[in-house]
C-alpha cells in the first residue's frame, strides 16, 4: 500500500474513522456544489469500501487525505480510471473532495501536485485527465496551476442530464511531457 507525504499531508489507505467523516463531506450540500446530489450515508460508505479496495489492487486511486499537524481527515486526493463511457475515454482523471476552507489554504493544490508527480513517475501514466462543471471557476483556477490545459470543446456528462445546470463540462489535460 502506498502512502504520499507532502509538507502538510499524509494521502493515506482508508481507515474504519474515516467513514462518518467523508459521509459528512459527501452530504454537505456546499462541498457537492458541482454533483448533481449530495450522497446518502450508505452510497458515501460504499465508496470509500470501493477507493480502499481500489488502493490495495493498484497501489493507487482515491487516497484518504489527512492533515500531519493535527492528523485530522481533510477527504480526498487522487486518481482513478474511470469505466464510464467518455469522447476521451480510456483515461485516467484526477479527482478531490474537500471542504473549501481547505482550497483556500493550499492543500487541494499540495495533494495534486504531489499525485501528478506520482503518476508520471513512479505510475508511468503518460496523460492525466481532469474534467468539472463549467460552472466550476475555482477548480479551473487550480488545475491551470496545476499546468492543466482546457480543451477548447465542451461535452456533457453522461451521468446528468442535457440541459441540466451541471451537465456541461470542460475537459483540462497534461501530458507527462
Amino acid at each position: 500500500m502506498i502512502t504520499l507525504e507532502t509538507q502538510y499531508l499524509i494521502l493515506r489507505q482508508w481507515r474504519e474513522t474515516d467513514f462518518d467523516f467523508y459521509a459528512n463531506l459527501t452530504s454537505n450540500k456546499e462541498v457537492m456544489k458541482f454533483f448533481p446530489k449530495t450522497l446518502s450515508k450508505e452510497e458515501s460508505n460504499n465508496a470509500v469500501r470501493k477507493f480502499s479496495k481500489l488502493l490495495n489492487e493498484k497501489s493507487w486511486g482515491f487516497w484518504a487525505v489527512e492533515e500531519k499537524s493535527s492528523n485530522k481527515f481533510l477527504g480526498y486526493a487522487g486518481l482513478h480510471a474511470p469505466q464510464t463511457k467518455f469522447p476521451f475515454s480510456p483515461c485516467v482523471e484526477i479527482a478531490w473532495r474537500m471542504e473549501d476552507k481547505y482550497w483556500e489554504n493550499g492543500y487541494v493544490k499540495e495533494a495534486g501536485e504531489t499525485i501528478l508527480k506520482y503518476a508520471f513517475e513512479e505510475i508511468g501514466l503518460e496523460e492525466i485527465v481532469y474534467f468539472s462543471s463549467v460552472h466550476n471557476f475555482r477548480a479551473e483556477e487550480l488545475v491551470g496551476k496545476l499546468g492543466m490545459k482546457k480543451e477548447d470543446k465542451t461535452f456533457h456528462h453522461p451521468f446528468v442530464e442535457v440541459g441540466h445546470y451541471l451537465s456541461e463540462h470542460y475537459l483540462y489535460k497534461i501530458s507527462k511531457k
